[in-house]
């Protein structure tokens, strides 16, 4: 007995990124409450997060909660938080793909959604941004499979494979692939394409801001000036694309773009926003691709022409991933190969919320 919150949680990789699992029943569902348990939850405030099980890095202070389908066509809702690692800030304005890959595996084991057979699917409606997601997920033999023979770069090892489909990812934050109406324009003499699709982005060449596209993320992350330019740019981006201020945000995404080095489509680095992904986001992949595929981006000015169907492969600090990409009733669907694994489970431990407001 003490005199601290116990919630119970699941601690899950998702794709390449980490981080608690939560049934929504077990959270306040007033916003602001919630979002100060997560704060405790992560140890949000220090950028080690050395009072609560946040990883000190933007892939590992990632919160999924999960819940009953509120719309129809779904099994189960998804409400992602990124919490800040160093500031006391929660967003849940995006969507996050990478934990998208464990929100299947969780729900059928939460018992929210029955095994069908050997593999099952789930309909994911993302409540971030209002879209549908289907997960295949392995269950052979009744139940959740996570060892496999499936490999993605940036996670070491194997596992079972895990399908997700973006049924119509476009507008996802603003109702509109390109926010702004045009595919690129410039900023502060910068060609940029502001895109819309699974998560906002901004978009351009790695040389015009005086990178070469291939440093590691630790060597862009040291280079403060090229972090300060795109921050402005960004901020920017985000007024064009009518997001507002959105300093206190997450999106859009700045990527940098290059061609690539070892015999894939297009070489790109994400940003989360302030620091370079060691991988890529799912999200992130889905967007650039479909910027492949849309007439005078800067991304399609780069790799040439691409229609659907078509496999696209992008390289980034840790490897590659593959993005394939359809046509279904004159939209745009994107299917991508993750894994998940269920790394605890138990309870964890909050400050009551009256003590965390009285000590903001």
């Amino acid at each position: 007995m003490n005199d601290l919150i116990r919630i119970p949680c699941v601690l899950m990789r998702g794709g390449t990124s980490k981080g608690p699992f939560f049934l929504a029943s077990d959270l306040p569902s007033e916003p602001r409450q919630r979002d100060q348990i997560l704060l405790s939850v992560m140890g949000s405030g220090d950028p080690l997060q050395i009072d609560g099980i946040g990883g000190g890095n933007p892939v590992t202070s990632k919160v999924a909660i999960v819940g009953p389908a509120t719309v129809s066509g779904a099994d189960v809702d998804y409400l992602f938080a990124q919490v800040r690692t160093d500031q006391q800030m929660v967003d849940t304005s995006p969507n996050c793909g990478n934990m998208l890959a464990a929100v299947g595996p969780f729900a059928i084991e939460a018992g929210l959604v029955k095994v069908t057979g050997p593999a099952t699917r789930v309909r994911i409606h993302n409540v971030n941004t209002g879209k549908l997601i289907e997960a295949e997920v392995p269950t052979p033999e009744g139940q959740v499979a996570y060892l496999g023979d499936a490999s993605i770069d940036g996670v070491p090892g194997h596992a079972a494979p895990i399908a997700l489909t973006f049924m119509d990812a476009a507008g996802a934050r603003t109702g509109r692939l390109f926010p702004t109406g045009q595919p690129r324009e410039t900023i502060d003499g910068i060609e940029v394409t502001c895109i819309d699709c699974a998560m906002p982005m901004m978009i351009l060449e790695a040389t015009a801001v005086g990178a070469n596209g291939y440093e590691t993320a630790t060597e862009l992350n040291a280079n403060s000036a090229l972090l300060e330019r795109l921050e402005k740019l960004r901020l920017q981006a985000g007024q064009r694309m009518g997001m507002g201020d959105v300093r206190a945000q997450v999106a859009p995404k700045p990527v940098l773009i290059s061609k690539p080095k070892a015999g894939g489509d297009l070489n790109v680095r994400y940003f989360m926003p302030h620091q370079c992904h060691p991988s890529l986001a799912t999200t992130g992949a889905v967007g650039i691709a479909t910027a492949c595929i849309s007439d005078n981006t800067v991304a399609s000015r780069l790799i040439g022409g691409r229609k659907p169907p078509v496999v696209l492969v992008l390289e980034h600090p840790s490897g590659r991933l593959e993005v394939k990409l359809d046509s279904r009733d004159g939209k745009t669907v994107a299917g991508i190969l993750r894994t998940a694994r269920r790394l605890f489970e138990g309870q964890v431990f909050a400050k009551p919320i009256a003590q965390m407001v009285c000590a903001a």
